[in-house]
Order: C-alpha cells, then sequence, then structure tokens
C-alpha cells in the first residue's frame, strides 16, 4: 500500500506538537508584525499575536515562501511515496495556488487540495485525509474526494468589534464608525472560498440564535438531517475560550448527542476579524 504523508499549514488549527501526535505534517504560516517576520507555532504564539494586536502593531498575513514549502516536501518524499497536501481556501489565501504550481514539478506525487476550507474544518479534512488513506485510497483518489466534498461544510463567525475589519479595508471608516455607535455585531459566513457578510445584530445573545438557527438550516437543507452520526459540529473563537464552553453548552442545547469540538480560529482570519469572535462549524462526516 502507498505511504501517504498528510500535510496542512497552521491555518486547520493543528500545532506542531498536534500534528507530531497525529502524524501529519504542518506548514507554519508567517505574519509580517511591524515589519518582522515571524511564523505561527514556531516564534509566534496564539498569546503573543493577539497581545501585539492589542499593542495596535502592524500585522498583516504572508504566503509560505517557496522553498520552505518545496524543502520540507523534499524531506517527506525521502520517506514517503506521496504527499497529499491541504491548505487553506484559495479564495482566502494565494497559498494554495502557489502549492499547486510548485507540485506540477513532482511527477504527481503531491497531491495539493483545493476544497476550501479554513481552521476547524481544514482541521477536519486532514482528519477525514488520513482515515482516506487508512481505507488504502492513494494521494490522487484521496485529493479527488476531498475536492468532491468540499461543499460539505458551513461556518458561521460572530465579529465581536468592526475595528479591524475597517483596518483591512472590508468596511468602510464610517459604515464601522456607524456600527461601533449601534453596537452592531456582524455574522460573517464561510460557504466554500469567500469570508462573506450573513447578518447583522445587537447583541452577542442575538447573533448566537442567528448562528445557531443557520446551522440547523444548513444541516436539514444541506447535510441530510440534524444526525451526530452523519455530522461533525465545532466551535471556534479568537481569544474568547470562556465564552467558547459557554457557547458548547448552548449549542448542546439545540443539538444533543453531538460531540463538539472547540478550537481557536486561525489567525489568519483572526488578523481581520479580532479577539471576541465566536464561531459555529459543522463538516459532514465522510
Amino acid at each position: 500500500m502507498e505511504k501517504i504523508a498528510i500535510v496542512t499549514d497552521s491555518n486547520s488549527g493543528i500545532t506542531q506538537k498536534q500534528a507530531e501526535q497525529l502524524g501529519v505534517f504542518v506548514v507554519p504560516m508567517p505574519f509580517m508584525i511591524n515589519g518582522e517576520t515571524f511564523y505561527e507555532g514556531i516564534n509566534l504564539s496564539v498569546e503573543e499575536f493577539y497581545k501585539k494586536m492589542a499593542e495596535n502593531a502592524d500585522i498583516s498575513t504572508s504566503q509560505p515562501a517557496p522553498g520552505e514549502v518545496t524543502g520540507l516536501w523534499d524531506n517527506i518524499l525521502k520517506e514517503y511515496d506521496s504527499i497529499v497536501h491541504i491548505p487553506m481556501s484559495s479564495g482566502l489565501s494565494g497559498s494554495c495556488q502557489t502549492a499547486a504550481m510548485l507540485a506540477q514539478d513532482y511527477d504527481g506525487r503531491v497531491q495539493v487540495v483545493d476544497n476550501q476550507r479554513i481552521s476547524v474544518t481544514q482541521r477536519q479534512s486532514v482528519l477525514d485525509a488520513m482515515e482516506l488513506a487508512g481505507r488504502g485510497m492513494n494521494a490522487e483518489q484521496i485529493k479527488e474526494f476531498l475536492v468532491n466534498v468540499k461543499f460539505d461544510s458551513s461556518i458561521y463567525i460572530m465579529v465581536d468589534t468592526l475595528k479591524y475589519l475597517k483596518k483591512g479595508g472590508r468596511i468602510t471608516p464610517a459604515a464601522a464608525a456607524f456600527g461601533e455607535i449601534l453596537r452592531i455585531k456582524p455574522v460573517l459566513q464561510i460557504q466554500g472560498e469567500k469570508l462573506d457578510a450573513f447578518a447583522k445584530v445587537r447583541s452577542v445573545k442575538q447573533a448566537k440564535s442567528v448562528m445557531i438557527k443557520a446551522m440547523k438550516s444548513d444541516m436539514e437543507k444541506r447535510f441530510g438531517g440534524i444526525n451526530p452520526d452523519n455530522i461533525w459540529l465545532e466551535v471556534a473563537h479568537t481569544q474568547n475560550e470562556i465564552e467558547a464552553e459557554k457557547f458548547k453548552e448552548e449549542i448542546l442545547e439545540e443539538f444533543p448527542g453531538f460531540d463538539i469540538h472547540i478550537d481557536p480560529l486561525s489567525l489568519s482570519v483572526s488578523c481581520h476579524i479580532g479577539p471576541g469572535a465566536l464561531a459555529i462549524a459543522c463538516s459532514k462526516k465522510i
């Protein structure tokens, strides 16, 4: 049977330590902070990231250097027959297209999966790839499977502050100021490749209600019903772990029987929405 390595990036929320435990490989995503390069999980922890954000540092996301990606692949292919590489969604970063271009030089031994996932749903794709490899699929078959089910996931995110959406140019300063006065809490959605507006509410309680209702609708209309045997359910957050735990308990009241996984949202998403966010996500089981 083909010996397959699963590679992802730190946008999946999988830490270097967790990757070692799982037997997968994680490319650390680079960030430019006040002109200096940092690597998520290497010399930039989640705590350090939010500390610099609170200090109003100039933070921007970046792509891994091509040589860093191919260097990792080359080392892996000394021991493995092939690689399934699962980067963050092509709609949110150019790193996916870059990886796909680089893979052309590997004669099919590196299969880059653009299944348009991020954070907890990207993490689930990694776990799915591991299961598919265990079933005996080769790298190309795993890629094809994951691409075919790319829309079998859903994320809704409540943003606590408009400051970072304004800073990133996603909303105008005037709209941000107006929204802050009205204490608006935008709810965003990721359905496939894009991060889009979904609803505007006036409180965290309303935001949670909107997200739970939207998730119920997705399960019923897109994923074959509300069934823990068919769906993975997840909670994510940005520097908001206590509220995430509370949100989990509230979700369980509406979705009894589910085993809900909690993770921080990826720093690449956090960079654009800031701290205090809550998210609910689901992925259809393979």
